[in-house]
């Protein structure tokens, strides 16, 4: 060997024997996503009526089809019946109005926690603390299974990462939240998600991260993940060009009105980044009061008729009766346990009255 560097063995370089023990009880152990979807399956009609949902919204984004792209549901799902009364009445609406807009049902199954409580219904289905995630994970996949059978594009925000393939077959959009949207993981999950994807403008209210996030997001990837066998493996992904901004508000107010749009299009040109906005009706836009979110709508659509194309589409939260509760024995039926929400009236005519506006300009 020319070489004067000798290399020993492994077992010459451990000074002992190291035995590991393990006195931590087992986790629980998931069913992979290819397990669930194997037990949950979507069929070839309905995944056929998925990829034309996503290339609906695609095509909203990129100025081929006029109609506005609205995600409109309740905060958070924590009563699948009441969940599922919600998205009949909505299907309904929506083959009524889908010359002018594009409803697409939110269905929330994880929810960010600021600092402790109740995860959402993929955490915690029965409401009760004892995190039952397998039972959460294979409810949430057959109210999702649903809604799509009632002919709904169905949008969830992906928390977890892990979570994503449980149910990435039935979206049609997604979005990365404001906590969420600075995450190099959730960047990277992003861009392998085979659908349309909305990050929201920072806590702060600033819409640098969220800018970094869509720029990040249209590159291809290597990243750590979970294969569909439920293993941990190198995932490669192409990047995804359907990505766009959500304007939330932050602590230094609402971001909602023209002077502020104007800005977050001009910065995207800037970056050369196509100026696609949507408008979060809720959180700091509405002051997270509820009833305020029809003032935030009918001003967005205001800017819309004017002739701001870049306003692609906004989000509302509504369920089928306004306001919000706390968590406890006696829920009310059809109200949110999270954020207020508008109830299903209100909602309805709000969306009857913008369509006849967006018809008779």
């Amino acid at each position: 060997m020319n070489s004067s560097v000798a290399v020993k063995p492994l077992n010459d370089l451990l000074p002992h024997s190291v035995t590991l023990i393990d006195s931590v009880p087992g986790p629980q152990r998931l069913p992979s996503t290819l397990q669930l979807k194997h037990q949950l399956p979507l069929d070839a009609a309905l995944s056929q009526q998925v990829a034309a949902h996503r290339k609906a919204v695609r095509a909203i984004l990129n100025g081929e089809d006029s109609r506005l792209l609205l995600i409109v549901g309740p905060c958070s799902i924590h009563d699948p019946r009441s969940a599922l009364e919600y998205a009949e009445k909505l299907a309904k609406l929506a083959a009524e109005v889908s010359d002018q807009v594009l409803l697409v049902m939110r269905a929330y199954v994880e929810k960010p926690r600021t600092t402790v409580g109740w995860k959402g219904l993929a955490y915690d289905p029965d409401l009760d603390g004892r995190d039952d995630m397998a039972r959460g994970l294979t409810l949430s996949r057959e109210l999702m299974l649903e809604m799509v059978r009632l002919g709904l594009p169905i949008a969830t925000e992906i928390l977890q990462p892990m979570a994503a393939g449980y149910f990435d077959d039935l979206l049609s959009w997604v979005a990365i939240g404001a906590r969420t949207t600075e995450s190099q993981i959730h960047r990277e999950m992003a861009s392998g998600l085979p659908m349309p994807v909305g990050f929201k403008n920072g806590t702060d209210g600033g819409v640098g991260v969220a800018t970094d996030a869509m720029r990040s997001a249209a590159h291809a990837h290597r990243h750590f993940g979970i294969d569909r066998h439920g293993h941990p493996a190198i995932i490669e992904t192409q990047g995804n060009p359907d990505t766009h901004i959500v304007l939330r508000g932050g602590h230094r107010g609402p971001n909602f009105d023209s002077q502020s749009v104007a800005a977050v299009r001009a910065g995207l040109e800037k970056v050369g980044i196509a100026p696609r906005i949507m408008v979060d009706c809720s959180h700091a836009n509405s002051g997270k009061d509820p009833t305020r979110q029809p003032a935030v709508f009918n001003d967005v659509l205001a800017q819309r008729l004017q002739g701001d194309t870049s306003l692609v589409g906004m989000m509302l939260e509504s369920h089928l009766f306004e306001g919000c509760q706390p968590l406890n024995n006696e829920l009310r039926y059809g109200v949110s346990v999270t954020d207020g929400c508008l109830g299903w009236e209100g909602t309805e005519q709000l969306l009857r009255d913008a369509v006849n506006k967006l018809r008779y300009r």
